[in-house]
């Protein structure tokens, strides 16, 4: 009997009877047989065939592989997994699939296990797959990169693809083959013999903890960009090109990136960085912005950087408008020295920004001290854009650097911050008219309040109970406010 006639026989075979219970999994559609084979280890998918005369073939046809994943802490090496992912792909034919995954674990053992590896990929995009994942497990080789042909992927289906620990060459980061692909992510990948990364279709972005050249930037050109994350990249930091439709970015650059200043360490040491009016550096490296150029069409944008980092220091000599910007996430880097000039002119240039948040001193994301600040209805700072309602501040402790920051937010006319503070609480003001101040505990008890007083000077000192209940304020405060103290907790039964 022909294969496809038999296997055509098989499943429209009736599941079998066993201990006269009917195989309940048997009766399920085939569509649904596919999910549950897609979610399998691709071993585990295989030896399904020896369940019923219905399953015999089906593993053929499931639209997802999992290879490799059977133990996700121990990868299997290449050389092991040679001989079954060879009969596999041969097994299946042209298949389509869905979705693709490899977790790789040893690569060196053979010669020829690179060169396994980059066909089995390649297998899979010649299978139409729109969802493709390569995981090469951390080795302890001086050079730990699998590399990728340098050869373009070439495919009309792949719409993810998600890349961990590879090193990728020029003509593979030309994805213009690819006008599908719609999600792009690097993990501990190495892009550094490339030029550029470039896709007009990409719409989400994400590169972590990977390398780039170390004697030039390599430009980012993803024009459709809507979501970036750049995350601690080695070496030179990237340029960014243009992307009107960019949504939301995150850029976070670390010690491990070798724009560093040495001045921002020590002022009083020698350096020569593009930063510094000392630098030697001509050309297009001193006059265009490395991020803040492809950064100003956001509307909600995180910036950290490493204290010694100079990079977005350099970039606000030319700093654009972010004419989109509605929420800016900033650490302390932008809050050094002590006249906050680099918060200052990020702020200047956002004329619609409607929520500050300055996560200072401290990792997070849990703080143990948050705090919160509306505008009042004076006139604020010139400059400052009137659409900003809110500012956060986050920090582990309120010491004098944290002071220095709020001192400087209350020129811009901050009304009130509410903060939980198990700690001695400072309160700033300004020549204020306060109607009225009350803090209370946990309890609903008042434990400290003044009123109608005009105060022109620090009051500092005042020590709480743990998890009271604080109202900070800072700038002014319009008659008309009245504070009220949180409800008491219900009462223990």
């Amino acid at each position: 009997m022909p294969p496809r006639k038999r296997e055509r026989e098989d499943a429209e075979a009736p599941s079998e009877v066993i201990g006269g219970d009917r195989d309940r999994i048997g009766t399920l559609p085939d569509s649904l047989l596919d999910r549950v084979l897609s979610f399998l280890p691709a071993e585990d998918a295989v030896r399904t065939c020896v369940l019923a005369r219905r399953w015999r073939h089906l593993w053929k046809s499931a639209s997802g592989l999992r290879i490799g994943c059977r133990d996700e802490d121990e990868p299997v090496s290449v050389n092991d997994l040679r001989r079954f992912v060879d009969y596999l792909f041969l097994l299946r034919g042209g298949s389509p699939l869905q979705g693709c995954e490899f977790r790789i674990g040893d690569y060196r053992l053979h010669e020829e296990d690179e060169g396994r590896v980059n066909l089995w990929l390649r297998h899979a995009v010649l299978c139409k797959v729109r969802f493709l994942k390569l995981y090469v497990h951390r080795s302890e080789y001086y050079d730990p990169w699998l590399p990728l042909d340098d050869m373009p992927l070439v495919s009309q289906h792949l719409r993810r693809l998600v890349l961990q620990r590879v090193k990728c060459h020029a003509s593979f980061l030309n994805f213009s083959s690819c006008p599908a692909l719609e999600h792009l992510e690097f993990e501990y990948c190495d892009v550094s013999r490339a030029k550029k990364i470039s896709s007009d279709s990409v719409k989400s972005l994400s590169i972590t903890k990977s390398v780039f050249a170390e004697d030039y930037r390599i430009l980012i050109d993803v024009p459709n960009l809507v979501s970036l994350l750049l995350d601690s990249p080695w070496n030179t930091t990237p340029i960014l090109g243009s992307m009107p439709s960019l949504e939301e970015a995150f850029v976070r650059i670390m010690e491990l990136c070798d724009d560093q200043c040495m001045k921002l360490d020590d002022a009083n040491r020698d350096c020569d960085c593009e930063s510094c009016e000392s630098s030697d550096i001509t050309g297009d490296a001193g006059q265009n912005c490395v991020l803040l150029k492809g950064l100003s069409e956001a509307k909600n944008l995180t910036l950290i950087s490493h204290p010694i980092m100079f990079i977005f220091k350099r970039d606000l000599r030319l700093c654009p408008t972010f004419s989109k910007l509605k929420t800016l996430l900033l650490n302390d880097y932008w809050c050094v020295p002590d006249d906050l000039c680099a918060l200052a002119c990020i702020l200047e240039h956002s004329p619609v920004l409607e929520k500050l948040i300055l996560q200072l001193f401290s990792e997070g994301p849990q703080h143990k001290v948050e705090i919160k600040g509306n505008f009042g209805l004076m006139e604020r700072a010139a400059g400052i854009s009137d659409h900003l309602q809110t500012v956060e501040v986050k920090c582990e402790v309120v010491d004098e650097r944290v002071i220095k920051v709020l001192k400087f937010l209350c020129t811009f006319n901050i009304l009130t911050i509410l903060a939980c503070l198990p700690t001695t609480v400072f309160f700033f003001f300004s020549a204020l008219v306060v109607p009225e101040v009350l803090v209370f505990d946990c309890s609903g008890k008042q434990i400290w309040a003044f009123e109608g007083s005009t105060l022109s000077k620090e009051t500092e000192g005042l020590t709480l109970q743990q998890d009271c209940h604080v109202l900070w304020v800072i700038g002014y405060v319009v008659p008309a406010l009245h504070f009220q103290s949180p409800p008491p907790p219900p009462k223990k039964k």
